[in-house]
């Protein structure tokens, strides 16, 4: 593997300091999703926290500026365990609501997120391995933007945000073809890839068979 991607040299100090980072960025997005779930917030900011779309945004960045694929999934880990530690213990304690299917979802992403962020920091590398994994987040992005189109916002009838949410997760599409590969040459076949990926993903509707309707976008 060290043919796609070296690991790079840190220090203990190092690693531990990158790993108290991804901490406080799970608890200050921790504390800025459970800001926007609040009354007279606009909906859109709702509407993107509720969605894996910015999650994976976030996630993957993380990972792939790690210094190794083993520092990358304990970062991703003390990330959303810090976030949904925040979140859910003030949803608990302060608002006495337990939305125990929504803990049980996200608790599996969790979980589940070390063993991607370990892959995903592949996706910083060279050949073509590195291109289907830097395809990954943005085929996931892709498919859940343009679900947006058959999105009901809850409470809201604020149906004109959809182009909004829609414009995002471009942005976020673009930013990670952007940051990611080290080659521009890259661009091309990663974004084949996803669109390859994308288009069989949204044709057997796979995030909703996953997510059986968790995803506030299915």
């Amino acid at each position: 593997m060290n043919r796609i991607r070296a690991k790079s040299e840190s220090t203990t100090k190092q690693k531990g300091v990158s790993i108290g980072y991804a901490m406080l960025i799970g608890v200050i997005m921790g504390v800025a999703a459970k800001i926007v779930d609040a009354p007279g917030i606009n909906p859109i900011f709702d509407d993107i926290g509720g969605r894996l779309g910015v999650w994976i945004f976030v996630a993957a960045i993380i990972a792939v500026f790690s210094y190794s694929p083993k520092l990358a999934a304990v970062k991703i880990f003390a990330f959303f365990g810090s976030m949904l530690t925040v979140y859910y213990v003030y949803t608990v304690l302060f608002l006495h609501f337990y939305p125990e299917r929504a803990m049980v979802f996200w608790g599996i992403c969790a979980v589940v997120s070390p063993i991607c962020a370990y892959i995903m920091w592949y996706a910083r590398g060279s050949g073509m391995l590195s291109n289907v994994v830097t395809a990954l987040p943005i085929t996931l992005l892709l498919s859940e933007g343009f679900q947006l189109r058959h999105a009901y916002l809850p409470i809201h009838t604020h149906y004109y945000l959809i182009p909004v949410l829609m414009i995002i997760y471009l942005i976020m599409i673009v930013v990670l073809v952007l940051i990611i590969p080290i080659n521009k040459k890259q661009f091309l076949p990663i974004l084949s890839i996803a669109l390859i990926l994308s288009f069989i993903m949204i044709y057997f509707n796979v995030l909703g068979r996953i997510f059986g309707g968790m995803n506030g976008v299915l």
